[in-house]
């Protein structure tokens, strides 16, 4: 869902947003503002601000920015070939940051701890995006590893891709968690089965798999709690 300050008809400011950045910092700016400080141009047609508010609807808001492939960036029009790059590497720049560790490292005590931590970055996606959370001997986050990223209504899922990567970084128990892109986070019957052959792989390899989490539009379901990683 788009805020509605996002897809709003713009009106060009007297003061141009790369000065107003400076003055202000860039919590003050709009999206589309900030859109255009990265755009830095319109074209002979349409201003930054009319391609950056195009930008906006077309993908749905700004949170679907996140799940926009560069190719679908390059349909929008008065997007080019490097506005699209500029773009996409901005949006890749968050994700990277949002998914680093913090300094104290993060503890996974709680199905409630994972979903804060992950729930604000995969409830608008657009795609089915299966995350393992890689923790310690006390549960702490040691890294996060997006695993699959599949179509709309599905995504494949290999224990022995996720498992690689858990002996890689020497984690002790994983926490899986994907997105369900319709925002009803209800276990289909494949969710259910891919649970249960990770688990039988945890076993084999001793690592835990300590939940598996589905996440919707602000909220989500633990399997764990609704009993079926029990067996």
């Amino acid at each position: 869902m788009a805020d509605k300050d996002q897809l709003l008809t713009p009106s060009i400011p007297t003061e141009q947003p790369r000065e107003r950045l400076l003055r202000l910092g860039p919590g003050a700016l709009r999206a589309d503002e900030l859109l255009a400080c990265i755009m830095q141009s319109g074209n002979g047609r349409q201003t930054v601000f009319d391609i950056a508010h195009a930008l906006l609807e077309n993908v749905g808001g700004l949170y679907a920015l996140v799940d926009t492939e560069v190719a679908e960036l390059l349909n929008v029009p008065g997007i080019g070939r490097a506005k699209a790059i500029q773009i996409a590497a901005a949006i890749e720049l968050g994700r990277r940051i949002a998914q680093k560790p913090s300094e104290t490292r993060l503890q996974i005590r709680t199905a409630d701890d994972a979903a804060r931590y992950v729930m604000d970055r995969m409830r608008y996606l657009k795609k089915e995006h299966f995350v393992t959370l890689l923790l310690d001997t006390k549960h702490r986050l040691v890294a996060e590893e997006t695993c699959s990223i599949g179509s709309l209504d599905a995504s494949i899922v290999h224990p022995r891709e996720i498992f690689r990567r858990a002996v890689r970084r020497v984690a002790s128990a994983i926490l899986c968690v994907h997105n369900h892109p319709s925002g009803d986070p209800t276990p289909s019957p494949e969710d259910i089965a891919v649970t249960e052959r990770l688990m039988q792989a945890g076993r084999v390899l001793g690592i835990d798999v300590l939940d598996h989490l589905i996440i919707g539009d602000g909220r989500f379901i633990s399997l764990r709690a609704a009993g079926y990683m029990d067996k």
